[in-house]
């Protein structure tokens, strides 16, 4: 059983990670041009710009006012968080939305489910909806990741719609693998983008349960 010392130390060590990551991705947001802002992430709908958006909300409106949208949006979580992240894009610049990442760098925050590791799994995927879309190559630390994929469970599979059934994924840059069936090979932070749900652009999985979970090559 945990002690109360080394559960205090794991948190400390997420934090860390979590404010970490949110500068990174800050520096980056801030480097990319006019028009990759502009571009498709691999959030079905949105672009980089909402993407980054949607990143800060949680530090930008309260409890209230959250509340408020979700009523505005009848009860519909997802669609609450597709019509603020669509309107603050339109609402700031690029420089801003950046800026509201790193200005929060230490922000508490966590999502309803997952706590601290909830945060950065919600950090580190949208960094990486925009960063694989755009095709940069940022590498996420290994820490972090294996904070993540270390952490994976059926619950949170079946929560993003993700069928792992007579697939093993196995990561070709550091030790991990997960499930029983036909290997699904790629880098930990592609698997750990499809353990969220996303589609893959062609070629970054190897492996015959490949076409299962990458995106159609117009869509890439």
């Amino acid at each position: 059983m945990e002690t109360g010392t080394a559960s205090k130390r794991k948190n400390t060590e997420v934090r860390d990670a979590i404010a970490a990551e949110r500068r990174e991705l800050a520096d980056l947001f801030d480097s990319l041009s006019a028009e990759q802002w502009n571009e498709p992430s691999l959030c079905a709908g949105w672009r980089v710009r909402e993407v980054v958006a949607h990143m800060s909300m949680g530090f930008r409106l309260s409890l209230p006012r959250t509340l408020g949208e979700l009523v505005t949006a009848r009860g519909n979580l997802h669609r609450m968080t597709d019509r603020v992240a669509r309107r603050d894009a339109a609402a700031h610049s690029a420089e801003i939305l950046a800026g509201f990442l790193r200005d929060n760098a230490d922000h508490p925050w966590t999502p309803p489910v997952g706590g601290l590791p909830g945060a950065l799994g919600h950090d580190v995927v949208h960094g990486l909806d925009v960063t694989v879309a755009l095709g940069l190559d940022r590498r996420v630390p290994e820490d972090r990741l294996r904070i993540l994929l270390d952490r994976t469970r059926p619950s949170g599979l079946r929560f993003f719609g993700v069928d792992l059934a007579g697939v093993r994924l196995c990561a070709d840059d550091l030790d991990w693998t997960y499930g029983s069936g036909a290997s699904l090979s790629g880098t930990a932070q592609d698997l750990l983008l499809l353990t969220f749900g996303r589609g893959l652009p062609p070629g970054r999985l190897r492996g015959e349960p490949a076409g299962r979970f990458t995106r159609p090559a117009e869509e890439a």
